[in-house]
């Protein structure tokens, strides 16, 4: 209760050292000798779209139907290029799905608000889409077909005499992601 959050939020990779950042929270931190991340969760990546989407298109029953969908695609923030939708099922197949690009984002918030609206499918973490799917603004496409995203995790520096506070504040939100469920329903 004694820690003041002061949170800044960017969707780009930080060095914590450099800028002076006691914790980073998002998955792909590129690690080097000065950081340590410990996992919260794994991530499953989903397709989802609005019910008046799936109205007006008839819903996909395999991966290779997305070709003939309107697709919110996502530009990765570190290669520049498109990322593709490389969707497995349970048993393990495997299938390089092709969409139509209708607009391409690179904020998993702003893909998941275009998806709502009826843009179109949109591949999205299961973080950024869970609070739509729960409201009712998405329904999931292809339910039995996902992604893996890479591990959400908690990242601080390895100092040899780490603060107090954010050793405190890190098993806080350890603990907290293990008793609320959270690591679970990112991979449904």
């Amino acid at each position: 209760p004694d820690v003041v959050p002061d949170l800044h939020f960017d969707n780009r990779q930080v060095d914590l050292i450099a800028e002076g950042f006691d914790v980073a929270i998002g998955g792909g931190i590129e690690l080097t000798d000065a950081l340590i991340a410990r996992e919260l969760a794994r991530v499953q990546i989903v397709l989802v779209a609005s019910s008046a989407y799936l109205k007006a298109h008839r819903a996909p029953t395999h991966p290779q139907e997305l070709a003939r969908h309107r697709g919110l695609l996502r530009r990765s923030l570190n290669s520049g290029r498109l990322v593709p939708w490389t969707l497995k099922d349970k048993a393990g197949q495997e299938v390089v799905a092709s969409v139509r690009p209708v607009m391409v984002l690179d904020d998993p918030e702003a893909i998941a608000r275009a998806a709502a609206s009826g843009m179109g499918i949109a591949m999205l973490p299961l973080p950024h889409a869970l609070p739509l799917l729960e409201g009712g603004a998405l329904v999931r496409v292809l339910p039995e077909w996902y992604a893996e995203a890479l591990p959400l995790s908690i990242y601080y520096t390895s100092r040899k005499l780490v603060p107090a506070k954010v050793r405190v504040f890190v098993e806080h939100v350890l603990e907290e992601f293990r008793a609320g469920g959270h690591a679970a329903r990112f991979r449904q």
